[in-house]
């Protein structure tokens, strides 16, 4: 099975080539490198030469697996209108854009934009899960996925630890409910951040995701996402697809 991490941070060069590499050697088949839309441009003069690398990499070391990877954004504003602005504005230019949640006026904005890939953390610095019955829905007819990030655990100390385990069972039992998209990353900034898709199953499991659908928040869905953003050029119309005669 294919696994997809959508969400390790991006850096420069060298940095993202270790944590490619690193996420590729525990089991990752896929990554997307995040950056801020600020710095977004200034990553792509070397992507071209990261993939280059890469594949020499490959057959040097006869890698078992294929690494690969995807530039992405992450947008991180407190405005809602600045969050549709550089969505439209990016949406051409890049095969993710993911919105970082937290506030209620941002994460309803993420929700309901279609343009969103993913609303990241909405329970980010919040008392509750920051997702309810009504986001719930408006995630599932929009295809924004929500990300639960295994950093915030990994990172996470005592009653702090605590309280993002059951934000993160709050929002698994939404998802139960209204089926949107559900996504597990890693997060990772670092390759001591990084975890094998196994060790995330087996944490997740315990917070009541069942293997199905642990491997639906590793595969299925980010796969759909990934493949609906490859075929949007292909779209004159959103959900309408040109085939080639």
């Amino acid at each position: 099975m294919k696994y997809y991490d959508l969400n390790i941070r991006g850096n420069s060069y060298e940095s993202d080539l270790r944590l490619i590499l690193e996420a590729n050697r525990l089991g990752w088949t896929y990554v997307n490198l995040i950056f801020s839309p600020e710095e977004y441009p200034l990553a792509l003069k070397y992507k071209e030469e990261l993939g280059e690398k890469l594949d020499y990499i490959e057959k040097v070391a006869n890698l078992k697996n294929k690494p690969c990877f995807e530039f992405a954004i992450e947008i991180n504003e407190g405005n809602p209108n600045d969050i549709r602005k550089t969505s439209r504005k990016f949406r051409n230019k890049t095969k993710f854009i993911s919105v970082l949640g937290g506030d209620s006026k941002i994460n309803r904005s993420a929700c309901e934009n279609i343009q969103v890939d993913l609303l990241s953390r909405p329970y980010y610095r919040r008392r509750d899960c920051g997702i309810n019955h009504i986001l719930a829905k408006e995630a599932y007819e929009n295809n924004v996925a929500i990300e639960l990030c295994f950093k915030d655990i990994l990172t996470s100390y005592l009653s702090y630890r605590a309280k993002i385990l059951s934000h993160f069972r709050d929002i698994i039992k939404l998802h139960q409910k209204f089926k949107f998209p559900l996504v597990i990353t890693t997060g990772s900034s670092s390759i001591l951040d990084i975890r094998s898709p196994r060790d995330i199953s087996a944490n997740f499991t315990s917070l009541g995701l069942n293997e199905d659908e642990i491997n639906s928040c590793l595969n299925s869905y980010p796969e759909k996402i990934i493949s609906f953003n490859n075929d949007r050029k292909k779209m004159p119309v959103l959900g309408v697809k040109e085939i080639d005669k």
